[in-house]
């Protein structure tokens, strides 16, 4: 089947639009037509190099659309099902049997490396350029007016929502929002202090607002993300270009600092503070991907006789068949209204989308397919 796609031929270039020959399905793989993809930064961190793959690539990784097509082995999806596309996991490792499939011992290969997990044959093929062009990105490269999809990482939504929306509840939207209710699983009444409100930020403050959370502080430098931090759940804001995030946090807490905190801007410095900023027995999680190689300096003293903890969380700890769902009736209830996060682009203007998310003007885009 033809399709057109959005390839990055080598780091840090633009992404330009080819035409492909997809596969058809495997046993275990749907051929899905999407209708909408979320741009994530982790599609930029990829397409600049800061992250690994193997190019050139088809990246994208929150697809949603129609399925087309089913493997023979598939029997719980079928044609004509709305679904959202999610992460890759293998199945069979002991993370994954556990259910903690975020911590696949096959993530890397799985996710970054374009394996393709039903078959050895490459995902696309072209005619009239002989290079290879890499896929199974996240088991899907939605960046693609079809994808092919792992059914374990294909989930199937109700029709009565808007399936465009969809796509960013497969990574960024559920990994803020599964490392405040999955992972970190506040009690009512608790504080927790959010550093990065972009898109996994702002939807970590809305499932602290939905778990109960009695100060939720949003630390940022971009004063309009503030504010929508606010309007969405936010007690307390803080710019953290103009005041010191430590003093303001102490001043809120009576000297206390904050039960929980969710690192989600990447940046090596801000964790560090956020650290600095817990309670006794307070629960760091660390979701923004710095660069490569990037070590934390915590005193090992400070954390010991704190009690104080620092975690990593991948994609919100997430079970995403169980998870997307749950958070799909939680925005049709009026309660998690991750709406307010996107704006739509033509598919076509995937380098504007970009470019506009790298200079803040946008939260999240997502793309559009014709």
């Amino acid at each position: 089947m033809k399709i057109k796609a959005a390839v990055i031929n080598k780091k840090k270039a633009n992404f330009q639009f080819k035409d492909l020959e997809i596969s058809n399905p495997e046993a275990h793989e749907v051929l899905i037509r999407i209708v909408a993809t979320g741009l994530c930064h982790t599609d930029v961190s990829v397409k600049n190099g800061n992250l690994p793959t193997n190019y050139p690539v088809v990246l994208g990784h929150e697809g949603a659309g129609v399925i087309e097509k089913v493997g023979k082995h598939v029997t719980k999806l079928k044609k004509g099902d709305h679904v959202v596309l999610s992460y890759g996991s293998c199945g069979h490792c002991r993370p994954c049997m556990e259910g903690d499939t975020g911590y696949c011992k096959e993530f890397n290969p799985l996710n970054f490396l374009n394996q393709r997990q039903s078959s050895n044959e490459s995902i696309y093929s072209s005619k009239s350029n002989k290079t290879k062009v890499n896929g199974a990105f996240f088991q899907q490269s939605s960046f693609a007016t079809f994808a092919l999809a792992h059914e374990r990482n294909t989930v199937k939504i109700t029709k009565k929502v808007d399936l465009k929306l969809m796509g960013p509840l497969g990574c960024g939207i559920q990994t803020g929002a599964g490392t405040v209710m999955n992972t970190l699983n506040p009690n009512p009444g608790s504080s927790i202090a959010v550093y990065g409100v972009g898109s996994v930020g702002l939807s970590a403050i809305m499932a602290a607002k939905n778990a109960g959370c009695a100060s939720i502080i949003a630390v940022d430098i971009n004063t309009q993300r503030l504010r929508l931090a606010k309007k969405l759940g936010a007690t307390h804001t803080i710019n953290s270009k103009k005041y010191d995030p430590l003093k303001r946090i102490n001043k809120i807490t009576n000297e206390a600092g904050v039960d929980y905190g969710v690192e989600a801007s990447g940046i090596k410095e801000v964790a560090e503070q956020a650290f600095s900023t817990l309670a006794n027995r307070g629960t760091l999680a660390i979701v923004g991907a710095p660069p490569m190689e990037t070590s934390y300096s915590f005193d090992a003293n400070d954390m010991i006789l704190s009690g104080r903890k620092v975690i990593g969380v991948v994609e919100g700890d997430s079970v995403v068949k169980v998870y997307i769902p749950r958070l799909i009736e939680l925005y049709q209830q009026g309660r998690f209204p991750f709406d307010k996060l996107v704006k739509y682009y033509k598919f076509e203007d995937i380098n504007k989308a970009v470019k506009d998310m790298h200079d803040g003007k946008v939260i999240k885009p997502i793309l559009k397919m014709n």
